[in-house]
């Protein structure tokens, strides 16, 4: 240590170790800096912060070993080759690239593996700029301090990757340059204290002390402009990951549109309030704010417009909070605000605030118009000792407001909002079933009027209730489509009946209804495809039931949609024919594949000779256009009689068959066999005999 020592002290210009040093410790700080960096990301991003680290090792090792070689005192000539000095960089650059490349990888051992390979690097760089020092003189080496100064180089190079590599503690990069610092130090100077000379006393001009010190300057100033350079683009790259967190941070917290804090922030600071009114025992009012037909908007004017009308109330809504008040968009034409409530005066006015931003004229570019939002109030802790109660509080009353067609500003009342919590209890439970096969599919039978043969069977969708038992269709189907849930309820239905009637012998059809929303939807034809590929039902076997309501928003469309399913294979019906529009363009345009007549004509058929008239009416019509009709609702002999005389092809009904679950309907069938002797026999015709598996 102490010949080491003195060679430092003795042998060398200090002043160019000093810079030297300097080189060394910017670039390990850089070089380990940008490795980590690489380190952490992957791909094309890490090859890039890769040949950054591999360029700033490079030069911080090469120039550290020429400047603090230049600086080594002799009295003999010296000069450099030229390519052995060029060489010795290359190897450098190449070195250090192949083993942070290793380090990096996913091999076991990878750091210090790659870590051992830098220093192998170092040393080759080390000892190639020696070969190419000239001196005349004689060279010999000092074997121990070579092995050392190579075991030095290679064992502290893997160690100071290997910190880098696994960020185990706060300052690894500190202490991994601190290391890699003493790696390229003890190898340099260590191998210069093995390094020997006896001098040959020939006659050629010395080179210049003078020059060799620019040297050293000029290749030290190249090495602080690579490294700078590498530590520039990791400053630069540091600030601009702050910037786009910070973006980033907004973004995930304000609105996109309008600027506003976003549902998350708004989670975040109506938590912060809540705890503050427990702390000052004060009170917290929650508004829920919902814009008035603000979807006509969108749907008339065109969503540029929709989005101008947003970013415009929500400024009016921004400039008018004060310091205790605070406004948020939820999503969509949804809005939330809180006020720290002082008294009713302050709590009234704050609201009459918002009313005002909310209901004055609005111009944007041509369109002029009076906006309009419902605002429902809850007050914490009084309509709720918690956040979740109070929100949800909230929009009780929101719902309230929207509802009502005389007050927009409705205050959380238990009782007023108990059919709403119910209703929402209800879809809670709705969706549970949906995600436990909880629903049901009921079949009731379809035959011809003639004959009493069995045509097939309509699929009708059941729920019984774990508490309040079968709940009607008329209650939970409009539920689950305001509530968005007809599209799942829609899917599970068509797949279960197919699923079943796949297993029917003989093959008969099935029916089964498509709601409106349900026939919007983009992906309908995919759907109806998976689902028979699925279930291997023959397209011929499947029935799809619209009404007029499906069709009459978008006739174009509506008439795309039914031609591709008809493509398919899938007949089409239009039910429940004599309600609604009940258009004859509708049938003239549209091509149907059977008319299913509304069950409210069959029951007037016995006091109403108007109702007959309509029926055969529409029974002239079907013959006229080839369209079978069906007649639904037949509860009675004269019933069915009537429409027998008539004329009409299929009937459906509680006198041919009540709807029931397929298990019920094949025990039925086993439990009363019909003999083919009384084919006749209405009473035993009403029997679903067929569906024996």
């Amino acid at each position: 240590m102490m010949t080491v020592l003195s060679c430092i002290t003795h042998q060398h210009n200090l002043w160019l170790v000093v810079l030297a040093a300097l080189i060394c410790i910017t670039g390990s700080w850089c070089v380990m800096r940008l490795f980590t960096r690489a380190a952490a990301t992957g791909g094309f991003q890490r090859a890039g912060w890769l040949v950054l680290t591999t360029i700033a090792g490079g030069a911080t090792i090469w120039c550290t070993h020429f400047v603090a070689m230049i600086g080594y005192r002799t009295e003999l000539p010296i000069t450099l080759a030229p390519l052995l000095t060029a060489g010795s960089l290359v190897i450098a650059m190449v070195g250090v690239g192949l083993g942070l490349w290793v380090a990096t990888s996913s091999v076991r051992f990878a750091a210090a593996s790659g870590g051992a390979i830098a220093g192998f690097a170092i040393c080759a760089m080390h000892y190639t700029g020696m070969i190419a020092y000239r001196v005349q003189g004689i060279v010999s080496w000092d074997k121990s301090y070579l092995i050392a100064s190579i075991v030095c180089a290679v064992v502290l190079s893997a160690v100071a990757v290997h910190i880098a590599a696994r960020q185990s503690f706060r300052h690894h990069r500190e202490v991994a340059a601190s290391v890699f610092v003493v790696a390229i130090v003890s190898l340099h100077f260590v191998g210069m204290t093995a390094f020997r000379v006896q001098p040959l006393l020939i006659e050629t001009p010395a080179q210049d002390a003078q020059s060799l010190v620019a040297f050293a300057l000029a290749v030290a100033g190249v090495a602080l402009l690579m490294v700078m350079a590498g530590g520039v683009s990791y400053l630069l790259d540091d600030r601009t990951r702050a910037a786009s967190f910070e973006q980033i941070q907004r973004m995930a917290l304000n609105d996109a549109l309008t600027s506003l804090p976003n549902r998350a922030s708004f989670r975040e600071h109506i938590s912060r309030e809540v705890a503050r009114a427990d702390l000052g025992n004060s009170q917290l009012a929650m508004v829920g704010i919902d814009l008035d037909r603000f979807k006509e908007i969108n749907d008339s004017r065109g969503h540029a417009i929709g989005d101008a009308v947003l970013k415009k109330l929500s400024e009016r809504m921004q400039a008018l909070l004060r310091a205790d008040e605070f406004v948020a968009r939820l999503g969509g034409d949804e809005f939330a605000a809180t006020h720290r409530v002082r008294d009713d005066l302050s709590l009234r006015e704050f609201l009459q605030r918002l009313e005002y931003a909310l209901t004055s004229p609005l111009e944007i570019e041509d369109f002029q118009f009076t906006p309009g939002a419902s605002l429902g109030v809850a007050i914490y802790p009084r309509d709720g000792d918690d956040v979740e109660m109070l929100v949800n509080n909230a929009d009780l009353a929101l719902y309230r407001a929207k509802a009502s067609k005389t007050e927009k500003v409705c205050f959380y009342e238990a009782g007023m909002d108990e059919a709403v919590r119910t209703r929402r209890a209800l879809a809670a439970d709705l969706r549970e079933a949906i995600a436990n096969d909880g629903l049901e599919v009921h079949y009731q039978v379809q035959t011809s009027v003639s004959t009493g043969e069995v045509k097939g069977y309509e699929a009708l969708l059941r729920w019984k209730h774990p508490v309040r038992g079968y709940i009607s269709p008329v209650e939970f189907i409009p539920l689950a489509e305001d509530e968005g849930l007809i599209f799942q309820v829609g899917e599970w239905v068509l797949r279960r009946a197919c699923g079943d009637a796949q297993t029917w012998n003989p093959a008969y059809t099935i029916a089964v209804n498509c709601s409106p929303l349900q026939f919007a939807q983009a992906d309908l034809i995919g759907l109806v495809m998976t689902v028979l590929l699925e279930t291997g039902l023959s397209p011929r076997r499947l029935e799809l039931e619209l009404t007029e309501s499906a069709i009459f928003a978008d006739k174009d469309r509506a008439l795309h949609i039914i031609r591709q399913i008809k493509a398919l294979g899938v007949s089409v019906a239009l039910d429940d024919f004599g309600t609604g529009y009940s258009s004859l363009d509708t049938l003239r345009t549209f091509p149907f594949d059977k008319i299913k007549l509304d069950a409210s004509f069959s029951r007037e058929v016995g006091n109403s000779p108007q109702a007959i008239a309509i029926i055969r009416a529409v029974l002239a019509l079907g013959r006229s256009l080839d369209i079978p009709i069906l007649a639904e609702g037949i509860e009675t002999e004269a019933q069915l009689a009537v429409l027998k005389h008539e004329g009409c092809d299929e009937a459906q009904g509680f006198l041919l068959g009540r709807p029931a679950a397929l298990p019920d309907i094949i025990e039925t069938a086993k439990r009363e066999p019909v003999p083919d002797a009384a084919l006749d026999d209405w009473s035993l015709q009403k029997t679903v005999r067929s569906t024996r598996r």
